[in-house]
């Protein structure tokens, strides 16, 4: 049921793209449509969506099968945050939506920095679509420990509408959807995969009406 389930999902999300593109494309050359920005630049905005798709597919799978390999090398943790942020920065402006970073530390981690950037912009993606409109979303980190054993804690918070109880044990689960998400349900247990390779762990803390927390952490 499960892989039927995971089936229908990908051909969904495949279909809807390829529809757009399929749909422009023949306008254009029916001379329907001129073949001007606009159309071109919702063109790509399609072909964006499927390698996205595509990327997740890709790196559940390798993550699944064992064969995820991390290319760790000295990191500033502080500049990729600040770099994963501005890359939201013209949603946030839309959105009016106000950002406050609190970074301490961070700054000689021996990471992935490619694949700790995909968590923090899931999670970054995930608090956008959650906090409404003129609301505020907290990005927090905190080193700790005596070296070498140093490890950050990174938490992103939102004032969105929170999660119900029974469903945020299964959050971080492949393919779950909360009723009202969009998506394949493939960010946060894309993001538990990459932090676990790290050896690192990852969860979330959410109360209805006043926000959700995702929190990771990562050994230094």
């Amino acid at each position: 049921q499960q892989r039927r389930n995971m089936l229908a999902d990908v051909s969904h999300e495949l279909r809807t793209p390829i529809t757009v593109i399929q749909g422009n494309v023949e306008g254009i050359l029916d001379g329907l449509y001129p073949a001007d920005e606009p159309r071109l630049k919702s063109i790509l905005e399609e072909t964006q969506v499927l390698s996205r798709l595509v990327d997740d597919l890709r790196t559940l799978a390798l993550a699944e099968s064992g064969a995820l390999r991390l290319k760790r090398e000295p990191t500033n943790l502080t500049e990729l945050i600040r770099d994963a942020v501005s890359g939201f920065e013209a949603q946030i402006k839309e959105e009016d939506i106000r950002v406050e970073t609190i970074l301490n530390g961070g700054e000689d981690a021996n990471i992935d920095p490619q694949r700790v950037r995909e968590v923090l912009t899931n999670l970054l993606s995930n608090a956008l679509r959650y906090t409404p409109r003129g609301g505020q979303i907290q990005v927090r980190l905190t080193e700790a420990g005596p070296s070498p054993e140093r490890n950050v804690t990174i938490s992103i918070e939102d004032n969105g509408p929170g999660i119900e109880p029974a469903e945020l044990p299964h959050v971080f689960e492949r393919f779950y959807k909360s009723s009202d998400s969009g998506g394949m349900g493939l960010g946060l247990s894309i993001a538990k995969y990459l932090v676990e390779a790290h050896n690192g762990k990852i969860w979330a803390e959410s109360e209805v009406g006043n926000g959700t927390t995702i929190s990771f952490a990562l050994p230094l």
